[in-house]
């Protein structure tokens, strides 16, 4: 890591303890509960200290896995961190607490430790979380798992069954008329999925329409993912007004939205909507929010995605190399319907 990539975020006071406990018991439920961590297994945990939130998860973890072995990146050459993640047996773990994103010449580091059979836990972006978004961060790893299992089988199943849905927010409503993808689960539960970990804090179900010019409506944005893939918040929500799957028009748009459609009309020459987004986590609501969209998704709420690329579903037409854009969005939402059955309100699922 060099003296400039370093100076790009600028040092900040340390949490205070009552969050690093905090950050303590949340990572217990994350590794003994979601990740099924034990004894048996090593444990790999590598970080930067860059940020406060960076160091009260390290503490955090230090805590949890006195074992372990810890490796600061920006004092270890690439080639070190590379072989202790190469020494690392199939079913162990290994973490990465990064203030920004780690680099390592062209290793994508989940992807490559997926293919080796480890358990991954990422925080990324921490820098992203300034002040009392920190804590937030911290709340957001929070792991009930009656919660996050209960509600997130439920919604799968009435998604999975429902002929059609529809989202309305302040007084507008987005209609899929259309039965959707098989929905798929991000809940801190891996029994059958070939991959154990990703990204954390978690919580999301999310589908897509399975005749994606069935969604048609308008719906009401209270946030976006900008041009620098922060939680962009404008003063009054910008109105979508979508026809045959496409963004055909918008109300109160700002220069910064408009910069975002400008930019995917001019590579994929329209505006596709595609991913529904149903997010889980109870830490982050329309009020709580974090810079970094990427955490922001895991909002309890509805999101959509604008844009043509979505690697989990493919559909006719849409070739992989040509999709460039996944934007997230987020709904204002007063309730969503799966069929006809009420599974949103009053800012939680009754699923």
């Amino acid at each position: 890591m060099t003296a400039a990539d370093l100076s790009t975020i600028a040092p900040d006071d340390d949490l205070p303890l009552h969050a690093v406990d905090a950050a303590t018991r949340h990572l217990h439920d994350v590794l003994t509960i979601a990740l099924e961590h034990g004894p048996a297994q090593q444990a790999l945990v590598v970080y930067d200290t860059r940020t406060a939130l960076a160091r009260a998860l390290l503490e955090g973890y230090r805590r949890n896995l006195p074992q372990a072995t810890f490796v600061d990146f920006d004092s270890t050459s690439s080639e070190v961190v590379l072989a202790a993640f190469r020494a690392m047996a199939a079913h162990d773990l290994v973490v990465l607490l990064q203030s920004s994103n780690f680099r390592l010449d062209g290793f994508r580091i989940r992807v490559e430790l997926f293919k080796l059979d480890l358990k991954v836990i990422e925080h990324v972006h921490l820098s992203r979380m300034p002040g009392m978004q920190r804590e937030h961060y911290i709340d957001a790893l929070a792991y009930d798992p009656a919660y996050f299992r209960g509600t997130g089988r439920a919604l799968k199943e009435r998604i999975d069954r429902a002929p059609h849905g529809r989202v309305v927010g302040g007084g507008e409503t987005l209609t899929f008329a259309s039965p959707f993808e098989p929905a798929k689960l991000n809940i801190g539960d891996y029994s059958e999925m070939n991959n154990v970990g990703g990204q954390f804090p978690i919580g999301e179900v999310f589908t897509e329409a399975l005749d994606l010019e069935a969604v048609h409506g308008r719906v009401q944005i209270h946030v976006f993912g900008d041009t620098s893939y922060r939680s962009n918040h404008p003063e009054v929500p910008v109105t979508l007004i979508i026809d045959a799957g496409r963004v055909v028009a918008t109300e109160n748009a700002t220069p910064a939205f408009q910069q975002v459609l400008d930019n995917i009309r001019a590579d994929e020459g329209e505006v596709w909507v595609r991913e529904l987004g149903f997010g889980l986590n109870r830490a982050f609501t329309r009020e709580l929010r974090v810079d970094d969209i990427g955490t922001y998704e895991r909002m309890c709420g509805i999101h959509l995605s604008l844009g043509a690329k979505h690697g989990v579903y493919t559909k006719p037409g849409f070739k992989r190399k040509d999709a460039r854009y996944h934007i997230d969005v987020f709904a204002v939402t007063d309730a969503v319907y799966l069929g006809d059955e009420r599974v949103y309100a009053d800012g939680r699922w009754l699923a």
